[in-house]
């Protein structure tokens, strides 16, 4: 095992596809629904996507890009009886609009939703752990884990270090969300204690929201934790606040983020309350570590705040000083009790002294904020070294990304522009380019 070789975070950051619209496709995120129809600008959103790991990169944050899926999802179309040339299928495909908007979907950029990763000194067998996201509760994002797969084994290609588990079967039982759903707690370069958080019990028994589907079941969470080889000791299974869920907490990362021994979250997060936060502590504890929890009181930060500004979306950074950073998006300013609040943190907390603040407004008026676009990798120097170096977020590469978005990207896309066959030419040219770039392969489906 690797347990002992100075370990760190990186920051995989999904790079927003060039169908990026507002559909409104997924019930419970309010941001989504209340967007709806909207025009979208993909080139606006992807630049700031690739502004925040760029910045992030320069501050000494190890960061990386990983790149949008194939749409509109063609094969699924053709799935489900449509037929004929592309402009054939998409124009049959668009009297059925919200179908159409399904498969046109960019929601891929969120790869929170990606996968659940278990670092090597986690696991029994000492490697890094991928289990990719089946997304089953929304067709849209159902469509997702044959590429995402494919991504994931093409940046994480090493078998001596990187172990991949197919999704689980895509059914309502097993309904797993990620990353999203799943918090670490420890030393990067120890073992740690992994918190899983799930919405209800596929099988029955415990409470689950009644406005809002819960989204993440216990049994895919557990089917997770034997996939990656993780002793019972070191994990934790928590469930939801139904009652957040139906507030709009359509996934824990709306509602706690965590970070070596940190965990930030709302009073409400959690349906067991306080009881969490005293066995994180214990379990911790028997691992010779320390717990700083900051839990932040409903008096303070509404949970309707929380949602609309995605404050807990936000991502909690260690620093080579030995602080933290919090990245949160400009919405959280722009309330100022909430700002008050953040500051009032920065200046008391012993580890959490620097806020910084991210223009993502395209994604968050899709519902998703800066946690959502990234996937945490903990990795050893030596896993680090066999990782795809090509994804690594560096001066030239955000220039040729920037360049790159520039030639392919569209700075207006709304519902009529889905049905064009233009646009579908336009993305596979554009991912041809990218995936030479990135040096990834043949990855997507127009490719093979």
């Amino acid at each position: 095992m690797s347990t002992m070789k100075r370990s760190m975070e990186i920051n995989f950051d999904g790079l927003v596809g060039p169908t990026h619209h507002y559909a409104g496709l997924s019930f419970g995120n309010e941001a989504s629904i209340r967007h709806r129809n909207q025009d979208a600008n993909p080139r606006l959103a992807a630049k700031q996507g690739l502004l925040k790991m760029k910045s992030l990169a320069d501050a000494g944050f190890p960061q990386a890009v990983l790149p949008p899926h194939e749409r509109p999802h063609m094969p699924a179309l053709r799935q489900l009886g449509f037929s004929g040339t592309d402009g054939q299928v998409l124009a049959a495909a668009a009297r059925y609009p919200q179908l159409l908007s399904a498969v046109c979907s960019a929601s891929a950029m969120w790869v929170a939703n990606a996968a659940t990763v278990s670092p090597s000194a986690d696991s029994s067998d000492g490697l890094v752990h991928f289990t990719v996201a089946n997304l089953n509760n929304y067709f849209h994002r159902a469509l997702e884990a044959e590429t995402t797969g494919a991504i994931l084994a093409a940046v994480f290609a090493d078998n001596r270090y990187f172990r991949h588990h197919p999704a689980l079967p895509p059914v309502a039982l097993f309904g797993d969300e990620g990353a999203a759903n799943h918090c670490r707690l420890g030393r990067y370069d120890q073992p740690g204690i992994q918190l899983f958080v799930y919405g209800k019990e596929g099988l029955g028994g415990g409470g689950e929201p009644g406005r809002y589907p819960a989204r993440q079941t216990r049994e895919a969470s557990e089917a997770v934790i034997r996939l990656h080889q993780l002793a019972p000791e070191r994990t934790l299974l928590v469930q939801q606040n139904p009652s957040v869920i139906d507030a709009g907490v359509f996934h824990n990362d709306v509602i706690a983020v965590s970070n070596e021994q940190v965990l930030f979250y709302h009073q409400s997060a959690f349906r067991e309350g306080v009881g969490v936060r005293d066995r994180l502590r214990r379990r911790l504890a028997l691992l010779q570590q320390d717990f700083m929890p900051v839990e932040v009181p409903a008096d303070r930060v509404s949970v309707a705040d929380a949602v609309r500004t995605y404050l807990f979306n936000s991502q909690l950074l260690s620093r080579r000083d030995g602080h933290m950073t919090l990245v949160v998006p400009e919405e959280t300013r722009q309330n100022q009790g909430m700002w008050n609040y953040l500051r009032e943190l920065a200046a008391e907390h012993p580890l959490i002294d620097d806020i910084r603040v991210f223009n993502l407004r395209e994604s968050m008026r899709n519902g998703g904020g800066p946690a959502c676009l990234r996937l945490r990798v903990i990795l050893t120097q030596e896993e680090y070294r066999a990782v795809n170096p090509r994804v690594m977020m560096t001066e030239p590469l955000f220039l040729q990304l920037n360049q790159w978005v520039d030639r392919h990207y569209r700075d207006r896309l709304d519902q009529r522009d889905l049905a064009d066959p233009a646009l579908l030419n336009e993305v596979r040219n554009a991912l041809d380019d990218l995936t030479q770039l990135l040096d990834l392969g043949n990855i997507y489906p127009f490719q093979q």
